[in-house]
C-alpha cells in the first residue's frame, strides 16, 4: 500500500436505489474501521441508462420487468425498506429515470472544488427523497447552487463538453474490472465488491486488505448485495 492509504473506489449512478444503500453500509463499515483516517473514498460515475430519455420508474420497471407500473411499485417496497433500515427515506412516486451523465459530470466539477462528496450525498437525496428530476438541467442547476458551487459556473459546464470524457473513463474502467452493475467497490485494486453488501463483508474486506501487502491481482469477494444494472435493478 502506497504511504499506507488504502484506496477504496466507489461505482455507482444516482438514480440506482442500492447505491445510496451500499454507500450508507460502506460507511457504517468504515466508521468502525482502525485505520478509517488512512482510507481514500474515490467516487467513479456509472450511468445506467446511456442516452436513455427520461421515463417514470414505474413505467420504466415495469417495461424492463414484463409487468405494469403498479407491479413495479409493489417490487420496489423492498427498496424502500432496505433504505428505511439504514435510515434513508425513499419517495418514489413520480421520480423519471434517464441518462444521467450531466449528474455525473456535476459531481465532477465539484470534486475539483472539494465539494465532490457532498454533491453527491444532495443528489442522492434529491432523487430518492425529495423527488427532483436529477437528469433535468434546471433542476442539476439548482442542487448545485444549494451545495455551495456557483450557478453560472456549473451552466456554463454544462453547456460544455467539461467531464464528458471522465465520466466515460470511469464507464470503461468498471468494464475493465467486469462490473456489469452498480454500486461497485474496489479496494486498494485488490478486492472487488459488487452490489450493496451488509457492513460486517466490508469490514472483512478492510481488515483483509490492509492486513495484506504485494498482491496486485483484483479478487471478487462473494455476497448477496443486491446491484443496479443495465437491464434493471434486483428488486
Amino acid at each position: 500500500m502506497a504511504d499506507d492509504v488504502l484506496k477504496v473506489e466507489i461505482w455507482s449512478d444516482v438514480i440506482c436505489p442500492w447505491c445510496w444503500i451500499g454507500k450508507a453500509r460502506f460507511e457504517k463499515a468504515l466508521a468502525g474501521f482502525a485505520h478509517a483516517d488512512r482510507v481514500e473514498v474515490v467516487h467513479h460515475a456509472f450511468r445506467l441508462a446511456p442516452d436513455a430519455n427520461p421515463q417514470d420508474l414505474f413505467e420504466s420497471l415495469g417495461a424492463k420487468f414484463g409487468g405494469d407500473a403498479q407491479t413495479a411499485r409493489q417490487m420496489v417496497g423492498r427498496v424502500v425498506d432496505a433504505a428505511a433500515n439504514e435510515g434513508l427515506t425513499y419517495n418514489p412516486e413520480g421520480t423519471q429515470s434517464g441518462d444521467t451523465i450531466d449528474a455525473h459530470r456535476v459531481i465532477k466539477f465539484a470534486a475539483a472544488q472539494g465539494l465532490g462528496d457532498v454533491a453527491l450525498d444532495r443528489l442522492y437525496k434529491a432523487y430518492f427523497t425529495d423527488g427532483i428530476h436529477v437528469v433535468d438541467r434546471v433542476a442539476l442547476l439548482d442542487v448545485a447552487a444549494e451545495v455551495g458551487l456557483n450557478r453560472d459556473d456549473v451552466k456554463a459546464m454544462l453547456d460544455s463538453n467539461a467531464y464528458a470524457d471522465a465520466v466515460e473513463a470511469d464507464q470503461a474502467q468498471a468494464a475493465r474490472y467486469g462490473a456489469g452493475g452498480v454500486p461497485f467497490f474496489v479496494i486498494d485494486g485488490k478486492y472487488g465488491i459488487s452490489g450493496a453488501q451488509e457492513p460486517a463483508l466490508f469490514a472483512q474486506a478492510l481488515d483483509q486488505v490492509w492486513a495484506e501487502s504485494g498482491r496486485s491481482a483484483l479478487k471478487t469477494l462473494q455476497g448477496d448485495g443486491a446491484v443496479c444494472g443495465p437491464d434493471g435493478c434486483a428488486i
